[in-house]
C-alpha cells in the first residue's frame, strides 16, 4: 500500500477535532438547498464549517449488535456527505489559502483524500509513478492538489506557534486536545516521510505544457451518478474550471520555492533552487498579470523570500554578477568585519539604495550583541547609528532618539567620525538645494547641543560647516551662543570660524549646575557651590532639581541656615545621600553623610544628631543588604549604636518615625529579645509605639515554650493587635433628621494605625515572629461569627478564643491583612510548609480550589523531598486531607477522592464510594486505580465495573488487586511500605498536574 493510500485510509477511520454543534445539515441533503444557501451574501454556518460538519457525520463510526465500535459504514448516506463536502470546497474553488486557514489539518487531509477517491486516482499507486500528461485533466489536478497541500502543511508546521494560554484542567477537554494532536503528528509524521516524492511530483508538473481543469459542483453530481450516465463528459478536456499552465505553474513554484527554502536551514546548497522558483514566480505573475481567477500569491510574501535569497545565495560567477548590498552587509555580519558595515552604510547615504528599515534592522541587531556583553560593539553602535541619522537628515526625517543617547556624551573621535560620515554623504556638486540645506540645519543643531566650545570649534572650523553655512547665518548662530552664555564673549571676526573661543569658557552656570545634578563626590559637591555663588549670589541651589528631597522634619531646620551657602551644601548633601540610600548604593551613602556629618558639628548639635541617626540607619541597611543575608550577626558595636538611640532622650531633636521602625525590626531579626524583654526603659514603652510593640513580640517569643498559663503577654499583644484593627464609630444626623453610624477605617485608638503595623511587619524577616504576627491574624480572622472554613495556623492555640466587642472590629481589614501577611512571608521563604498551608486555606475559604490544591501539594512537597519522604503527619493532618478531598469533589476529580479517602487515619468509605459512582469525571479514572492500596476500595471497584458492564475497566481493577504486595496476608511492614509507595506516586502525579 503506498503511503499516500494508508494516509487516506488513516485519515477517513479518523474523526475531525471539531464537534457539530446542530443537526441542521440533514436539511442540505438535496442540492438545491446547499447551492441556495452558499449563494447568501453571509451564510451562516460558513462554507468551512460545512466542510467540517459534513466530514464529521460521514465518518462516525457505528456500533454493532456486540456492542462493539466499528469503521463508519460506507452506506449511501456517508457518502452523500462526503460529496456534499466536496461540493462545498468546489464552490471555494479549491483555494488552499482559504482551506488551510479556517480547517485542521486532519480535516483538510480527510477532504483532499475523499477527492483523489473521486477523482479515479488508482489506489496503491504511487503519485510519483504516474504520468501526469497521460491522466485526465482533473485526475491530475487532484493530485497536484494533494502535493501542493503536503509541502505546504510540512512547510507550516516548521514556523512557531505562539501557544494558547491554558484554561483550568479539565480532562475531557485536554483528552481531546490530545487526540487531535497526536493525530496531527501522525499525519505530518507521513507526509514529510512521502515529501520527497510530492517534490518530484510537483517539478514534473512544471514540466506540462496544457491547461489542466478543477473539479465544480457540476462535474462531481456527474461523477456521483451511475456509470452509464456520465457519458464520458468528466474526463474530456473541457470538464470543470480551467486552470492555465501558467498559472499552475505560478502556484506550484511559489510553493516548492518555500519547500526548497525551509530545508536551506540544514542544507544550503538547496537556496539556489529556492531563488530560482522564487524569480520564476515572479516572472509567472507578471506575464499573468490581474486576470488570474487561481493564482492568489502573497507577493509582499514573495519579495521577502526573494531578498533573503539574494543575501542567502552567492553567486559562483564574481564577474557576470556582483553582489548587492544586503549580502555585502550579511556577509560582512557573519564574518564580524562591522567597519566594512559602516563604508557600506557611509556609500549607500549617496546612492539611497538600502531601504531604512533594513538599515535600522541592522541597527537593533547590533546593539543586541553589545547588550549581551560586547562592550566592543558600543563604539560600532555609535558609528552605524551616525550613517543612520545622516540618511535620515539628507532624506528630511527627525533625528532619531537613539542617536540623541549616544551622543549624550561627545568626545573628539565622535565628531571627528560624524564629521566625515557629513562630507561623504553629500556631493556638493551635484546636491539640491534642499539636501543641502538639510545637512546645514543639522551641523547647526549639533553646535547648539554642545556644551564645550571646543568641539563647537571643531565643527565650525570644517570645511563642510564654512561651504553650507553662509556668513549670515554663521554670525547668528554666535548670537545664539552668546545668549546661551552671557560670561563668554564671543567675537565675530571676517574669518566664518571661532577663532575667538578661549578653552576656560566652557565654564557656566547651566554646565555647573548639570555638574551638580551628576555628582556624588561631596568634596566635589562643595567646589561647585563655592564656584556658583561666585557668579551670583540671588540663587537658591538646592532648588536646583526637584528629585531632591529632605525629609519635613529636617527641611525646617536644614532651611533657617542663615549662610546660603551652607544651607544648600547641607541640603544637597542629606538629599544625595538619602537617593544613595533608597538605590542601595551605600558606599557613596555614607561618604556623603559623613561630609555632611563633618560639617553640621561645627555650628548645630541638633543638626549632628540628625546626620548620626541617618548613620546609623543606613549601617543597618548596609549590614542588612550585606553580610546580613548570608545570615552574619551584626557586629557588637552596632547593636549597642541601636540601644543608645532607642534609648535617647534629647529634647527638640527631629527624628524620623522609619529609624524607630527599623532599629525595633533590626532588635526582633536579631533575636535580641532578652534587651526588648527586660532591659526597654519604661518611659519607651509609653512613648515610643514600634519598641511597645517589639517588647510585646520578644517576650511572647520567649514565653512560647511555656504552659498557656504564663502566656500573659500573648493576651496583651492581643489586645493591642485587636484595639489597632478596631474602628471608631461616630453618630451623624442627616438632612431627613435620621442618625446614621459612620465607621472609621483607621483607628486612632490604638497604638499606631493598621497601615503603620504592617509596614513595620514588612521589615521583619525572624521566621518565629513573622508566625506568631500570623497567627494572630488569622485566629483575629477567624473569631468572627459568619466565618464558615476557619484557617489554620501554626501557634495559633496561645491566643484568646473570643473578643468582647465583635463589632468594633474591621474584619475587612483583617481578611486583607491576612492575605497581605501571607503574600509577605511566602516572599521572605517560600519554603515554610506552614505558611503554604494558610496560604491554601485562604483559597479553600475563597472558593479557589484549584489553587488551594497547588498550595496544599506544596506544602507537602517542601517537606518531603518532592514527596520521596513521607509527609510528616502535623502537616497533612485530617482536616488538611480533608480539604484537598472536598477541593477535588468540587472539581470533579472523583478519582483523586477516593485515593484521598484512604489518607485519613480512618479510611472514609462512604466518601470513597459515593465518588467512585460519579460517572462525570474529570481526572484521569482508570489510569489512577494503581496509586490504590485499600483492597476494600478496589473490590468495590470491580463490582461496579461489572455492574456497568464496563469489562476493560474491571480488569484494570482486578489486575490492581492482584498484586502481591496488597495480599492481606503480608506483614504489616510490607502492606505500609506498599501504601507508602503508592501515596508518593499519586502525591507526585498530582504535583506535575497542579504545579
Amino acid at each position: 500500500m503506498s503511503a499516500e493510500a494508508a494516509d487516506r485510509e488513516a485519515a477517513t477511520s479518523s474523526r475531525p477535532c471539531t464537534p457539530p454543534q446542530t443537526c441542521w445539515f440533514e436539511f442540505l441533503l438535496e442540492e438545491s438547498l446547499l447551492e441556495k444557501h452558499l449563494r447568501k451574501p453571509c451564510p451562516d454556518p460558513a462554507p468551512v464549517q460545512l466542510i467540517v460538519q459534513f466530514l464529521e457525520q460521514a465518518s462516525k463510526p457505528s456500533v454493532n449488535e456486540q456492542n462493539q465500535v466499528q469503521p463508519p459504514p460506507d452506506n449511501k448516506r456517508n457518502r452523500i456527505l462526503k460529496l456534499l463536502a466536496l461540493k462545498v470546497a468546489a464552490y471555494l474553488k479549491w483555494d488552499l489559502d482559504i482551506l488551510e486557514k479556517s480547517l485542521s489539518v486532519p480535516v483538510l487531509n480527510m477532504l483532499l483524500n475523499e477527492l483523489l477517491c473521486i477523482s479515479k486516482v488508482p489506489p496503491g499507486t504511487k503519485h510519483v509513478d504516474m504520468d501526469l500528461a497521460t491522466l485526465p485533466p482533473t485526475t491530475a489536478m487532484a493530485i497536484l492538489l494533494y502535493n501542493r497541500w503536503a509541502i505546504r502543511t510540512i512547510v507550516q508546521s516548521s514556523f512557531p506557534v505562539k501557544q494558547a494560554k491554558p484554561g483550568p484542567p479539565q480532562l475531557s477537554v485536554m483528552n481531546q486536545m490530545q487526540q487531535e494532536k497526536e493525530l496531527t503528528e501522525n499525519i505530518l509524521k507521513v507526509l514529510k516521510e512521502q515529501a520527497a516524492d510530492s517534490i518530484l511530483v510537483l517539478e514534473a508538473a512544471l514540466k506540462l505544457n496544457k491547461d489542466l481543469y478543477v473539479h465544480t459542483m457540476r462535474t462531481l453530481d456527474l461523477l456521483a451518478m451511475e456509470p452509464g450516465m456520465v457519458n464520458g463528459e468528466t474526463e474530456s478536456s473541457t470538464a470543470g474550471l480551467k486552470v492555465r499552465t501558467e498559472e499552475m505553474q505560478c502556484q506550484v513554484c511559489y510553493d516548492l520555492g518555500a519547500a526548497y527554502f525551509q530545508q536551506g536551514s540544514t542544507n544550503s546548497a538547496v537556496y539556489e533552487n529556492a531563488r530560482e522558483k522564487f524569480f520564476r514566480t515572479k516572472e509567472l505573475i507578471a506575464e499573468i498579470g490581474s486576470l488570474s481567477l487561481h493564482c492568489t500569491i502573497d507577493e509582499k510574501r514573495l519579495a521577502g523570500y526573494c531578498q533573503a535569497c539574494d543575501v542567502l545565495v552567492l553567486s559562483s560567477d564574481s564577474t557576470s554578477q556582483q553582489l548587492t548590498p544586503y549580502s555585502q552587509v550579511h556577509i560582512c555580519l557573519r564574518s564580524g568585519s562591522y567597519q566594512e558595515v559602516i563604508q557600506i552604510f557611509i556609500e549607500d547615504n549617496l546612492t539611497l539604495s538600502l531601504p531604512v528599515q533594513f538599515r535600522q534592522s541592522v541597527l537593533r541587531e547590533l546593539f543586541q550583541k553589545a547588550q549581551q556583553g560586547n562592550e566592543a560593539l558600543d563604539e560600532i553602535c555609535f558609528k552605524v547609528c551616525a550613517c543612520n541619522t545622516v540618511r535620515d537628515i539628507l532624506e528630511g526625517r527627525t533625528i532619531s532618539v537613539q542617536f540623541n543617547q549616544l551622543f549624550l556624551r561627545p568626545n573628539k573621535e565622535k565628531i571627528d567620525f560624524l564629521l566625515e560620515v557629513c562630507s561623504r554623504s553629500i556631493n556638493l556638486e551635484k546636491a539640491s538645494e534642499s539636501l543641502k540645506g538639510n545637512m546645514a540645519a543639522f551641523l547647526k543643531n549639533v553646535c547648539l547641543g554642545l556644551e564645550d566650545l571646543q568641539y563647537v570649534f571643531m565643527i565650525s572650523s570644517h570645511e563642510l560647516f564654512i561651504t553650507l553655512l553662509k556668513d549670515e547665518e554663521q554670525k547668528l548662530l554666535v548670537d545664539q551662543m552668546r545668549k546661551r552664555s552671557p560670561r563668554v564673549n564671543l567675537c565675530i571676526k571676517p574669518v566664518t570660524s571661532f577663532y575667538d573661543i578661549p578653552a576656560s569658557a566652557s565654564v557656566n552656570i547651566g554646565q555647573l549646575e548639570h555638574q551638580l545634578i551628576l555628582s556624588v563626590d561631596p568634596w566635589r559637591i562643595r567646589q561647585i557651590l563655592i564656584e556658583l555663588h561666585g557668579m551670583t549670589s540671588d540663587r537658591q541651589f538646592w532648588t536646583v532639581s526637584n528629585k531632591w528631597e529632605v525629609p519635613s522634619v529636617y527641611s525646617g531646620v536644614i532651611l533657617g541656615i542663615k549662610d546660603n551657602l551652607t544651607r544648600d551644601l547641607v541640603y544637597i548633601l542629606m538629599a544625595k545621600g538619602l537617593h544613595c540610600s533608597t538605590v542601595k548604593d551605600f558606599s557613596h551613602a555614607k561618604q556623603l553623610f559623613a561630609a555632611c556629618l563633618e560639617l553640621v558639628t561645627e555650628f548645630s548639635p541638633k543638626l549632628r544628631q540628625v546626620m548620626l541617626n541617618e548613620m546609623l540607619l543606613l549601617d543597618i541597611h548596609t549590614h542588612e543588604a550585606g553580610t546580613g543575608q548570608a545570615g552574619e550577626r551584626p557586629p557588637s558595636d552596632l547593636i549597642s549604636r541601636v540601644r543608645g538611640y532607642l534609648e535617647m532622650r534629647l529634647p527638640d531633636i527631629p527624628l524620623r518615625q522609619v529609624i524607630a521602625e527599623e532599629c525595633v525590626a533590626f532588635m526582633l531579626n536579631w533575636r535580641e529579645n532578652e534587651y526588648l524583654t527586660l532591659q526597654v526603659p519604661a518611659f519607651l514603652l509609653q512613648s515610643n509605639p514600634y519598641v511597645k510593640l517589639g517588647q510585646l513580640l520578644a517576650a511572647t517569643c520567649k514565653e512560647l515554650p511555656g504552659p498557656k498559663e504564663s502566656r500573659r503577654t500573648a493576651k496583651d499583644l492581643w489586645e493591642v493587635v485587636v484595639q489597632i484593627c478596631s474602628v471608631s464609630s461616630q453618630h451623624k444626623r442627616g438632612n431627613d433628621g435620621r442618625v446614621s453610624l459612620i465607621k472609621q477605617r483607621e483607628s486612632t485608638l490604638g497604638i499606631m494605625y493598621r497601615s503603620e503595623l504592617l509596614s513595620f511587619i514588612k521589615k521583619l524577616r525572624e521566621p518565629l515572629v513573622l508566625t506568631i504576627i500570623l497567627s494572630l491574624f488569622v485566629k483575629l480572622h477567624n473569631v468572627r461569627e459568619d466565618i464558615v472554613n476557619d484557617i489554620t495556623a501554626e501557634h495559633i492555640s496561645i491566643w484568646p478564643s473570643s473578643i468582647p466587642n465583635l463589632q468594633s472590629v474591621d474584619f475587612e481589614a483583617v481578611a486583607i491583612t491576612v492575605k497581605e501577611l501571607v503574600r509577605y512571608t511566602l516572599s521572605i521563604n517560600p519554603n515554610n510548609h506552614s505558611w503554604l498551608i494558610i496560604q491554601a486555606d485562604i483559597y479553600f475559604a475563597t472558593n479557589q480550589y484549584s489553587a488551594a490544591l497547588h498550595y496544599y501539594l506544596q506544602a507537602g512537597a517542601v517537606c518531603s523531598d518532592f514527596f520521596n519522604k513521607a509527609v510528616p503527619p502535623d502537616v497533612y493532618t485530617d482536616q488538611v486531607i480533608k480539604r484537598m478531598i472536598k477541593c477535588c469533589s468540587l472539581l470533579n476529580c472523583h478519582t483523586q477522592v477516593a485515593i484521598l479517602c484512604q489518607f485519613l487515619r480512618e479510611i472514609d468509605y462512604k466518601t470513597a464510594f459515593k465518588s467512585l459512582q460519579e460517572q462525570n469525571s474529570h481526572d484521569a479514572m482508570d489510569s489512577y486505580y494503581d496509586y490504590i492500596w485499600d483492597v476494600t476500595i478496589l473490590e468495590y471497584l470491580t463490582y461496579l465495573h461489572h455492574k456497568r458492564g464496563e469489562t476493560d475497566k474491571r480488569q484494570i481493577a482486578i489486575k490492581a488487586i492482584g498484586q502481591t504486595e496488597l495480599n492481606a496476608s503480608n506483614p504489616e511492614e510490607v502492606l505500609q511500605l506498599a501504601a507508602q509507595r503508592r501515596k508518593k506516586k499519586f502525591l507526585q502525579a498530582m504535583a506535575k498536574l497542579y504545579f
